[in-house]
């Protein structure tokens, strides 16, 4: 395998929540002479749990997609009280309806809702307000939401033995159908994939395969396409934690030992750094703090030896979370902290991001980040990121395009060519997208997103402002840039049937509607990275995409 060098693109694909396991022994790496590493990129599945009501776990993922979108292009977004009042919306109309909506009767009698049911931050808010919705929108905060926006994320970590059973079950499941999905995804018109649908369900994390290359960490997936999670080593001796790796933050963390939830409890069942589990932890006393649309931490700067799957950051400055929102310190949050992968003039903690600071120490030759994003229903569970360089097998180089970040702040954002269904531009020119590794959907602004979806055949307004689209459907979205197109597959527009026994009836979009101001500006998330070969470069400050292989 050849690697190809000199395009800086940030590239660590993970877009989800996941866990640690204490005291888990750190995996055996390996690393090639050509300065690159790759890292298995894991799926993370934000779970449908609880008997929750396929149209309140939407809309969960609406609100996070929402909130991130305002805060990565510098707008106010939606209030507390407004995303939980459109939970509610959802609920209240299921109830009408005579349907369960599975939020929890003993909050919901009470005339209360649980804040991470929303989406939102902790803290239980009374119904009354939350229909009222109100007019205040949140703050803006320079830090931007983690890549998950649901609560109560059950564990599904097979790998080292920690609660098996979920991982397993739903590997086995995927397995089970991996033929079938495989076909479905491929081809489209086929329905909501089984395998999709059962991790939809039933959550966990899909284990990806070893990769076949030298210096590659898998990447595994949460549940239904929802996330993608990494194991790193920390400390002396090495501990594994599973980070959610997000090209859309630029901050480092994980929990620290004296850890504290703001709840008055500890920070749950999770791998943790300090001096009592690393010889090399060296703590500055600096205090940090990062607010996420879906939670907060606080904590202090350190420095500790950081492995990325061979290349060795030897007392790399990041931070340990000192105190967590409910939001990380739940027993059924699947991460043990988040790596931020966009460039370090967001940091909160004013530090190097670690493929700068490995460029720096020249481990690398550039500081690019590349993915590739696997999707559940292909069985391939291949997806892996790649520090220092892009791994030419999983791209066809004859397709690379390159350009530039037109994003000032230090996302990663490119102008659209042109958005079309079934090879008909749609009018949509003159807009933009920022590519996160750390969100579900695509977001766009509300006319846009009613013009895309009305040259979709038998897509509909849902009442709440989103789409249904038929869970048949095989039409050809395709983003445009620069001068080339990347087709959505069929499948990964379809995010969860609207009726869970209906897989060949109308399922909720993919593509959403955001009304927080952006007029030009969209959000690229996981549905369509899936699509594309992703490397970001700090140092040229490009993006570059390619067709997969």
């Amino acid at each position: 395998m050849q690697l190809s060098n000199g395009f800086s693109t940030l590239l660590v694909s993970i877009l989800a929540v996941t866990s640690g396991f204490s005291g888990a022994e750190a995996r055996p790496t390996t690393r090639r002479n050509d300065g690159m590493v790759h890292l298995p990129l894991r799926a993370v599945r934000h779970e449908q749990r609880d008997g929750l009501h396929p149209h309140i776990y939407f809309q969960q993922h609406v609100n996070h997609a929402v909130r991130r979108h305002a805060r990565l292009n510098g707008r106010e977004g939606p209030s507390d009280h407004q995303l939980r009042a459109r939970i509610l919306r959802r609920a209240e109309e299921l109830e009408k309806r005579g349907e369960d909506h599975g939020l929890s009767k003993r909050y919901w009698t009470k005339g209360w809702v649980q804040d991470k049911l929303a989406g939102v931050r902790t803290g239980a808010q009374p119904v009354a307000n939350d229909l009222k919705a109100g007019k205040a929108a949140a703050k803006h905060t320079k830090v931007n939401e983690a890549a998950f926006g649901l609560g109560g994320k059950k564990k599904g970590k097979g790998r080292k033995g920690k609660n098996a059973g979920a991982g397993a079950g739903a590997g086995a499941g995927a397995g089970a159908g991996a033929g079938a999905a495989s076909g479905n995804a491929d081809l489209g018109g086929a329905g909501f994939s089984d395998v999709e649908l059962n991790a939809a369900i039933n959550g966990g994390l899909t284990e990806a395969n070893q990769p076949a290359t030298d210096d590659t960490l898998p990447l595994d997936i949460e549940a239904n396409d929802v996330g993608y999670i990494s194991p790193v080593n920390i400390g002396t001796p090495p501990t594994e934690f599973l980070l959610l790796m997000d090209s859309g933050s630029s901050d480092f963390w994980v929990g620290g030992e004296n850890c504290v939830s703001q709840d008055g409890g500890d920070c749950g069942k999770h791998t943790f750094l300090g001096e009592q589990s690393s010889s090399t932890f060296v703590d500055s006393g600096k205090p940090f703090g990062v607010v996420y649309g879906s939670g907060a931490v606080n904590g202090t700067i350190i420095t500790d030896n950081v492995d990325l799957g061979g290349l060795k950051l030897d007392a790399h400055t990041f931070g340990v979370a000192t105190e967590e929102s409910v939001d990380f310190s739940s027993d059924d949050t699947t991460f043990d902290g988040l790596m931020g992968l966009a460039q370090s003039t967001l940091s909160e903690q004013g530090v190097l991001t670690p493929p700068e600071a490995l460029a720096q120490q020249g481990l690398i030759q550039d500081a690019i980040v590349s993915y590739k994003i696997s999707r559940l229903s292909d069985g391939l569970n291949d997806g892996q990121v790649t520090f220092g360089g892009l791994d030419d097998t999983k791209f066809d180089p004859n397709t690379l395009v390159t350009g530039d970040n037109v994003n000032p702040d230090g996302f990663w954002e490119l102008p659209i060519d042109a958005i079309t269904v079934d090879g008909q531009d749609v009018g949509l020119a003159g807009r933009t997208a920022i590519l996160d590794t750390g969100t579900t959907l695509i977001i766009g602004p509300a006319d846009d997103v009613a013009t895309l979806h009305a040259a979709i055949p038998g897509a509909k307004d849902d009442g709440q402002g989103n789409f249904i689209i038929p869970c048949t459907t095989s039409v050809d979205v395709a983003m445009g840039f620069n001068g080339a197109s990347f087709s959505i597959n069929p499948q990964d527009l379809l995010f969860v049937p609207v009726d869970n026994n209906d897989p060949t009836g109308d399922c909720f979009s993919g593509i959403i509607s955001g009304d927080i101001g952006g007029a030009t500006e969209w959000l690229f998330g996981d549905v369509f990275l899936k699509n594309a070969y992703f490397s970001t470069d700090v140092t040229k400050n490009t993006i570059s995409l390619a067709k997969l292989v």
